[in-house]
């Protein structure tokens, strides 16, 4: 067991490290969270051809990049996004965090994408960024290796499409997570 534990906290230590934006500048930081953005929208167009008219005529839409760590009874993870209001052309660069209780163990690094069917709930995202959910789902994946239940959901006025990038994960837990501005990436 304390072998397994190991193994877990090492694949966390180098993802975690995934979850961080490149670059040293905010010019450059930015520069990569978009290209995270346009690989996320590329592959969600060609995997859900449906989902370009979709994000193009909505008040808004969100993509983030996350890890997600699983260790026993806690779950934890952190990422980073890009959020950007249809109608006003303004863009917003944020952060992400999780925190969950449940079963399960392992690690993944996945991609989510929010399309907002309104304005209000767009700007309540922008200001309040706060989400409570349950979470259960099996990934093994290595690159193009593997597979993973990608998943599509319908909350109150918000569409997210989620998958998997890398990971090997098995879990079921309660979690919160908290979106936030980036404050380096917003002036």
């Amino acid at each position: 067991m304390k072998a397994r534990l190991l193994v877990v906290l090492l694949i966390c230590t180098f993802n975690i490290g995934c979850a961080t934006i490149s670059g040293n500048t905010p010019a450059e930081q930015k520069q990569s969270v978009n290209k995270m953005k346009n690989e996320v929208l590329t592959e969600l167009f060609k995997v859900k051809p449906t989902t370009r008219s979709q994000v193009s005529n909505a008040p808004g839409y969100a993509v983030f990049s996350n890890v997600n760590v699983n260790v026993v009874f806690a779950s934890f993870g952190g990422g980073y996004g890009y959020a950007k209001n249809n109608k006003t052309g303004k863009v917003y660069y944020m952060r992400m965090g999780e925190l969950g209780f449940g079963l399960g163990l392992g690690a993944k690094d996945f991609r989510a994408v929010f399309v907002f069917h309104n304005r209000k709930t767009f700007d309540d995202f922008i200001k309040y960024g706060w989400s409570f959910g349950g979470n259960a789902d099996a990934a093994a994946k290595l690159d193009e290796k593997g597979g993973a239940a990608s998943a599509e959901g319908v909350l109150s006025d918000v569409t997210v499409y989620q998958f998997t990038k890398n990971g090997l994960a098995l879990q079921a837990t309660l979690k919160g997570t908290k979106y936030w501005l980036d404050e380096d990436l917003n002036k």
